[in-house]
């Protein structure tokens, strides 16, 4: 079954629970779910739901993909497909389809989000796609694996990254709370 407005509205409110001080920077996806907005959709330009993987390996590190379309390193992730049945499972999805790594290999560290970062989008002509957000639900994974087979259509190359490489300062703090 498709990750549903439920599924998602209920992953919110457990990732709230855990960090109540986010609800105003939370507001976006609450009020499109309040307005019926299917988040899940790819095709709802307002915002949609997104699901990223920050995988730590054996040595602390995180590892980082770089994006083909974007020419950014980033952490893997990408959009929901209608098999999807969870956001922690699209994550772990999307890890493995990006990085080759097998899912058997990857365990979930909780079953929330250690993050949800919304940021925009820029216009794609080439998919007819307006500028719009991404709620990105990132879950973290640990793993004793080496990368495998990456996806060459999205990913040119994938590297183990110190800590300090996440920029972003409230999911690097997180990150490092669970590595202590």
């Amino acid at each position: 079954m498709a990750i549903t407005a439920d599924h998602i509205r209920a992953t919110v409110n457990s990732y709230l629970y855990e960090h109540p001080e986010e609800k105003s920077g939370l507001a976006i996806p609450l009020d499109l779910l309040d307005a019926g907005a299917d988040l899940a959709s790819r095709k709802e330009f307002r915002g949609h739901a997104t699901a990223g993987a920050v995988l730590v390996g054996p040595d602390g590190r995180i590892l980082h993909i770089h994006h083909l379309a974007t020419g950014k390193w980033l952490l893997p992730g990408g959009h929901l497909e209608s098999t999807d049945t969870s956001l922690g499972e699209a994550a772990r999805r999307e890890l493995t389809e990006e990085t080759g790594i097998l899912a058997d290999s990857v365990s979930p560290v909780g079953d929330s989000p250690v993050h949800i970062d919304i940021h925009p989008i820029d216009a794609n002509a080439a998919k007819a796609e307006p500028d719009h957000q991404h709620i990105d639900f990132r879950f973290l994974f640990r793993t004793e694996a080496e990368v495998g087979q990456l996806q060459s259509e999205e990913v040119i190359d994938a590297a183990w990254r110190d800590l300090d490489s996440i920029s972003d300062a409230n999911l690097r703090g997180r990150i490092a709370q669970v590595l202590r």
